[in-house]
């Protein structure tokens, strides 16, 4: 479908990240776009509320919390929920987007579906319903327009949490919901459960099998009426020679009393596929001509889509909803039917269906003027016991006080005065203290019945949380130890540590084992490893005292594997060191080269040469020279030198004695 050209979000971004492609429908609390998710490159479903939601406080909280609830359940056969958030004023859901058709488009096509065919659609819808019920969720919407059906054959059951979210932030005086599939209990006000999408896959089921809805009204507020007054006729009665299994299944569905369906989708999928296995070919391959109306007299919905989710007003006295085949309620508990006897007596109902409403003798009228007599006043009595179970009785609607802030006991009187029952549940709280009371659920203001079970939301403080061992961690390690626990990393020191390597946590403020509130922060000593110091000079000690002075300073010793001559250092003795200087940490490892003294050396016999030859080739070898002059030295030539022809420590003294 095309959108009109004056849709405002068409090719707007919401959020940042949600480009409005085209819009895809429009229900009674939303419409739905095609829109690009520009972050992850992919198409989603953006189903957008009415502005008169998006502008209702409480029910944003709601639709959040549903939203998320939802977004929880992964299922084949369960649209996704990706994202929800709020733009300005464009409050949104992100969902799924399942390129093909809905179940309401196969029945405008091809309705009625044999019963082959109906069963193996139902067959993923029921088993999607089934995962949701297991994970606590409820659907309160099922109807055709929320079965998609993919393009590649996949069916996914769709838009959960809505119908939750705005039933609750509404007032009681308004239904939501699809009319023509409203389980009965939601018209009388009851809450609504399992069993409430149970009865709605059943109004669903009949009309795949007969093309039609069992209830229709020129209003919706009469379809209501029929949820609540009539029975649904078996499917045969409409398609002839539809097993009466089949007939089973829908009345089982489809009882008044909640007590008498299925407790939940899991109940019904084993239930279908029974029903499914034990069918002959030919009873699941049943073909029916076009659908029928149920008689000359019924009426048809003329309203322009009766099949979108609507917001009804409920009659202003409950007791209007009661006709003369209604029937009142027990004064005591009734005990719940076992699926067996519930089979039984939907059996009883179907062919009770079948029988004519009309007896065709004339009779006596006196007989039947008492008869009418009798009826009226039964119904009189019923109007009146259910007058005064809706208006004064444990039916009638309170408002629920506002209890906020109040201590528990004096919370607890407001809704004893009120004649509410309630239980008490226990929350933290970072805001409300010990034993105060936080609120209801569901939250005031808001008009329940006293049978209705409240929930008064107490207290019990900030939620602490205990601080996790943190030494010996790395810091990023120790951040997320703390951010796991619900708490933060605060100040952070460095201090050395012989015995710590850098970067590791030595010890933390709060210790251990102590509970603080959420978010607070934990002060952490960091380790900067061993503290540096100047090396110790051992140039020149013998081996033992060097090696003994570094050992003791916390270093390594390593002795080089190649001793070297030294004039100065004695054999033995620490010729050099690496490193020579600088700082060193413990643990350090410092490399002592050893000397193996000084080198001998041949000393030449120089006697005959001039002194300056002499004392220059002495001074290469290594020698110091002593010149002595004999007569002043005139001649410059040596005469005598000692020591001579004989190997000497290099460096040694040459004595040459000059004429």
């Amino acid at each position: 479908m095309q959108q009109p050209a004056t849709d405002s979000l068409v090719g707007a971004l919401i959020d940042g990240r949600y480009r409005v492609l085209s819009r895809l429908a429009r229900g009674g609390m939303s419409t739905v776009y095609l829109a690009s998710d520009t972050r992850l490159d992919r198409n989603v479903a953006l189903k957008v509320l009415y502005p008169y939601l998006a502008e209702d406080h409480s029910f944003l909280e709601r639709f959040e919390r549903e939203a998320k609830s939802a977004a929880r359940l992964s299922h084949p056969h369960v649209v996704g929920v990706y994202d929800q958030g709020i733009d300005g004023n464009v409050a949104y859901l992100a969902m799924e987007y399942v390129r093909g058709h809905t179940l309401r488009d196969l029945l405008n096509d091809s309705a009625p579906l044999t019963p082959r065919h109906a069963l193996a659609v139902l067959d993923p819808v029921i088993e999607g319903l089934s995962a949701a019920h297991a994970a606590g969720l409820v659907h309160r919407d099922i109807k055709p327009e929320n079965v998609l059906m993919s393009d590649d054959g996949r069916i996914k059951l769709g838009d959960f949490g809505l119908a939750r979210a705005v039933t609750t932030s509404t007032s009681t005086g308004t239904l939501i919901g699809t009319v023509a599939y409203l389980p009965p209990e939601l018209v009388t006000g009851t809450a609504a459960d399992e069993r409430s999408d149970v009865y709605s896959v059943g109004i669903m089921l009949f009309e795949m099998l007969t093309g039609r809805q069992p209830f229709t009204g020129d209003v919706p507020i009469q379809v209501a009426f029929q949820h609540v007054n009539s029975t649904v006729p078996a499917p045969s009665t409409l398609v002839p020679g539809l097993a009466s299994d089949l007939d089973e299944l829908v009345l089982w569905c489809t009882g008044s009393d909640p007590d008498q369906r299925p407790v939940d989708a899991t109940a019904l999928l084993g239930e279908l596929r029974h029903v499914h296995k034990s069918l002959s070919d030919a009873q699941l391959d049943l073909q029916s001509g076009p659908a029928r109306e149920a008689g000359t007299s019924a009426t048809k919905v003329i309203a322009a889509d009766p099949h979108r989710t609507t917001v009804i007003s409920r009659p202003a006295q409950h007791t209007q909803i009661f006709s003369a085949g209604a029937t009142a309620a027990p004064a005591g508990e009734q005990r719940p039917l076992s699926a067996r006897e519930s089979k039984k007596r939907q059996r009883e109902l179907a062919r009770s269906a079948r029988r004519p409403e009309q007896n065709l003798r004339r009779g006596n009228p006196r007989r039947r003027g008492v008869i009418w007599i009798v009826v009226l006043a039964i119904v009189a009595a019923l109007v009146a016991a259910a007058g005064w179970f809706f208006g004064m009785g444990p039916g009638a609607l309170v408002s629920v006080p506002d209890v906020a802030g109040k201590p528990v006991a004096e919370a607890q009187s407001m809704l004893q005065e009120q004649g509410l029952e309630y239980r008490l549940q226990e929350v933290f709280d970072e805001k409300v203290a010990k034993g105060i009371a936080v609120g209801t659920e569901p939250d005031a203001p808001i008009e329940v019945r006293r049978f209705e079970h409240l929930s008064l939301v107490v207290s019990k403080g900030p939620e602490l949380f205990a601080v996790p061992p943190l030494a010996g961690m790395t810091l990023d390690k120790a951040t997320d130890a703390l951010e796991e626990a619900n708490l933060t990393a605060g100040k952070v020191k460095k201090a050395y540590d012989e015995d710590v390597a850098a970067g590791t946590v030595i010890s933390h403020k709060p210790a251990e084992g102590e509970q603080l509130r959420r978010g607070s922060a934990v002060e952490l000593t960091v380790s900067k490893g061993p503290k540096p110091f100047d090396i110790p000079q051992v140039i020149g000690q013998p081996q033992g005292d060097a090696a003994a002075a570094l050992e003791g300073a916390g270093l390594k010793v390593e002795i080089a594997a190649e001793a070297v001559f030294d004039r100065n250092v004695p054999e033995g003795s620490v010729a050099s060191q690496a490193p020579a200087e600088g700082q060193v940490i413990r643990g350090d490892t410092v490399t002592l080269t050893l000397s193996k003294g000084p080198r001998m050396v041949e000393v030449p016999d120089m006697v005959g040469l001039q002194v300056d030859d002499a004392q220059r080739q002495l001074k290469e070898l290594g020698f110091e020279v002593e010149v002595n002059e004999i007569l002043g030295g005139f001649f410059g030539t040596v005469r005598a030198q000692d020591p001579v022809n004989e190997s000497v420590p290099e460096g040694s003294v040459i004595t040459l004695t000059v004429v």
